[in-house]
């Protein structure tokens, strides 16, 4: 009975068995699951990847902007305060994929480092390839300037390498593979190769659509020594030398040379929207305000662009409600940097209005709205470092070329504001009325402090850049933020590592610390930054 019964069982089982395994791959299958991905979605969605913390962040830093309230989770850099919350933005965005204000969006780095693993060994996609390759360094030159070593040789790799821990890097090193990177690419690159039709900036999908490989070719190129050009100039302090070298061969190899080559996204509102501005209208925006050295910059010079930038709204926490905002430069005025907002409702200050303070705000309805587009790199930002490489004999011309690339630089900004909502044409007398007010018109004996702070205006939406070339440069002279003494009276120069991170890398966390003095605080400085 016994013995029936199991050779019952085994048969059984063997039946079973078979059952089982007949069809399962078919069975066990989803037939809408997705295994294969293009590429070039890849690369299109990090494209509006890598964003900067915020107007908070790096824009406070600069005393371009600023929020007043120093309570809970109001509290950061215009307080000198290191708070986690405003130093993750741009780490966030490029590693995790959760970008300021829940922008729901990929890590950049993970999409780029999938697609040119998908990529490796191409023939037939090599420009898709370059253009991954480049924007890649762009990302990666952005978080070094921000945080110093980041993890870079492993980063992203999760997936394809199982790295699940990623080493940080030495940022000096990461420079010099990002100027590899950024010269192989850019001369891989092939006019008679494939198009890229999925390219955000100058593809099907772009603002300007191209529909030919040479033409996407040849601005790829140009963004491609831009960005040489740039990562050369912050050589400025630490390698005079290695400056002139690379200024030199991004300026041979033919770099931006109107608006026609900017590197921007736009925004439709619905599906996508520019998420550094969402805040600044939805999350009480009485908080929000244009900073007093910003805001005289533009006053005391009458720049034409001040009525694009700058705006003052009936009730400052509601001002999308006003429908004929003061944009007169007159009456607008700058917050005081490092003054708490309880101080603003008393004199010597402004006092209040409607249901904020008497100060000026960003214009959310032009600069800063919601469908303002996204500038990366612009003809502008390259044609002021031109004028700086040209005033130090890094490049040909001298004090002529100097003035006219500082001219260009200037006019270009100001022509970038007829795209953007609410924006405006500036005409050629405005034009030329800024460029002899005798504090902007081009001064061989000033010429770096004025191209540099032209730079600053240019690099408004991008405050990344614009907190890189003020620590750069020197310029424009700032007085340090003195609301407390966490700084020993300078400035911010780099943002502190996230906190996660030392949970969740703290191995390399540490080691990342110590490579950097021990430090993992605001006054550290990155390698370029002495």
């Amino acid at each position: 009975m016994t013995k029936t019964f199991s050779i019952s069982i085994f048969i059984g089982a063997i039946l079973l068995s078979t059952g089982c395994d007949k069809n399962f791959q078919k069975i066990n299958t989803d037939p809408y699951a997705v295994t294969t991905i293009d590429p070039a979605l890849l690369f299109a969605g990090a494209e509006r990847t890598f964003t900067g913390a915020g107007w908070e962040t790096e824009n406070t830093i600069v005393q371009q902007f600023v929020n007043p309230f120093n309570a809970g989770a109001t509290l950061g850099p215009n307080f000198n305060a290191d708070i986690d919350n405003f130093n993750n933005g741009r780490w966030d965005a490029s590693y995790t994929g959760s970008a300021p204000l829940n922008n729901p969006v990929t890590g950049g780095i993970k999409s780029l480092v999938q697609a040119m693993a998908i990529l490796k060994g191409t023939t037939t996609s090599v420009n898709l390839l370059s253009m991954i390759r480049i924007w890649k360094a762009q990302a990666f030159m952005g978080l070094v300037d921000e945080y110093g070593n980041v993890p870079y040789f492993d980063a992203g790799k999760a997936y394809t390498d199982n790295i699940f821990y990623p080493k940080y890097d030495d940022a000096a090193a990461i420079y010099a593979d990002l100027e590899k990177e950024i010269r192989e690419a850019t001369n891989a690159l092939n006019p008679g190769g494939d198009y890229v039709s999925a390219d955000l900036f100058f593809g099907k999908n772009a603002a300007v659509p191209i529909t030919s490989a040479a033409t996407q070719v040849a601005k790829w190129k140009k963004l491609g020594f831009s960005l040489l050009l740039r990562l050369g100039m912050r050589y400025s302090k630490t390698n005079a030398a290695k400056a002139q070298s690379l200024a030199a061969e991004a300026f041979t190899g033919g770099v931006m040379a109107s608006n026609a080559d900017n590197v921007y996204v736009k925004y439709d509102g619905t599906i996508a929207t520019n998420v550094l501005n969402v805040g600044l209208v939805n999350n009480n925006p009485r908080f929000y305000y244009a900073a007093e050295p910003f805001v005289n910059q533009l006053k005391s010079t009458n720049d034409p662009r001040s009525p694009f930038i700058l705006a003052k709204f009936a009730d400052p926490n509601n001002p999308l409600a006003d429908p004929n905002p003061d944009l007169l430069a007159a009456d607008q005025y700058g917050v005081p940097v490092g003054v708490i907002s309880d101080a603003l409702a008393n004199p010597p200050y402004r006092g209040t209005r409607g249901g904020g303070y008497n100060y000026s705000q960003l214009n959310v309805k032009c600069v800063a709205s919601q469908t303002a587009p996204t500038f990366w790199v612009t003809y502008a930002q390259t044609s002021l470092l031109l004028a700086e490489a040209a005033k130090r004999g890094w490049i040909a011309g001298g004090d002529a070329a100097a003035q006219t690339y500082y001219e260009s630089g200037i006019t270009a900004d100001m022509d970038t504001y007829a795209i953007y909502p609410g924006g405006g044409t500036v005409s050629a007398p405005a034009k030329t009325t800024y460029l002899t007010d005798p504090a902007v018109a081009y001064n061989a004996a000033n010429a770096l402090q004025q191209i540099n702070t032209q730079y600053w205006i240019a690099s408004l939406t991008n405050g990344t850049e614009a907190w890189c070339n003020f620590r750069r440069s020197g310029y424009p002279a700032l007085s340090p933020n003195l609301a407390n003494n966490n700084l020993g009276g300078g400035f911010i120069h780099r943002l502190s590592y996230p906190d996660y991170e030392l949970s969740n890398n703290k191995t390399n966390y540490l080691a990342a610390v110590q490579a950097m003095g021990g430090q993992d605080n605001l006054t550290a400085r990155v390698f370029w930054d002495k």
